[in-house]
């Protein structure tokens, strides 16, 4: 088993991920624009959660044109079978938004901006002109940095909104040590030579930085009053 693999990623991401902290502190911080600063979460989010079943499945149909690859048995099932597990999360975000005041086609309307095509649009470039495995990066660091067990609960407190406006928080907070325990044996399974290692790393570390601004303009950004949604 090539069981350093998965650990050298995780080393890796732990040196670089006090930065996505640190930007996620930003966001969260405690003060009036708390509300609206979750309100535009739920639209970030919802433009980022919503590539995830479909790149999984873009990676696991390329992976299907590589037979004589190692590689791509293993990694086309589980990406077959995690794209089942993250189907409809987008969804949950539209509730929630709906939920906080928000109406969902203020979501399903606006345009991604430049930020968020950049995070999710670097994997499907590694996916067609590189190798799929990149999108473990990708995964990796989605999924290892889950939201805190008490996040949800805060900001229920702190914004005033409804605890049913943040039930997508609350489900990932659960959900996600279980699915980056199950990559992280794929990751050991997987025969990985250091050039697909190096692959999954540069996508990973930009993830982190890409996700970090994404959280920092979330944070920074001018918010409609909150009457706009009473």
């Amino acid at each position: 088993m090539n069981v350093s693999a998965a650990a050298s990623l995780r080393l890796e991401l732990s040196l670089v991920q006090p930065v996505l902290r640190s930007a996620a502190a930003r966001m969260w911080h405690s003060d009036a624009g708390l509300p609206g600063r979750y309100r535009h979460y739920l639209r970030a989010m919802h433009q980022v959660i919503r590539a995830s079943v479909p790149l999984m499945e873009r990676a696991a149909a390329r992976c299907e044109r590589l037979p004589q690859d190692p590689l791509a048995p293993p990694l086309a099932r589980y990406l077959r079978a995690h794209a089942e597990q993250e189907r409809g999360h987008d969804d949950w975000l539209l509730t929630d938004a709906e939920a906080s005041g928000t109406a969902p086609c203020e979501l399903t309307g606006s345009v991604p901006p430049a930020h968020v095509a950049a995070l999710v649009g670097a994997q499907y470039y590694w996916i067609e002109h590189s190798h799929p495995v990149a999108l473990l990066g990708y995964i990796a660091v989605l999924e290892g940095n889950a939201p805190a067990p008490g996040l949800a609960g805060r900001l229920a407190r702190e914004t005033g909104l409804s605890q049913a406006a943040f039930e997508t928080v609350r489900l990932h907070a659960d959900l996600d040590d279980g699915h980056s325990a199950d990559l992280d044996r794929l990751i050991g399974r997987l025969p990985l030579d250091p050039a697909r290692r190096s692959l999954v790393a540069i996508s990973a570390l930009h993830t982190v930085t890409a996700l970090a601004e994404l959280f920092d303009r979330i944070a920074t950004a001018p918010h409609v009053s909150e009457s706009a949604h009473d």
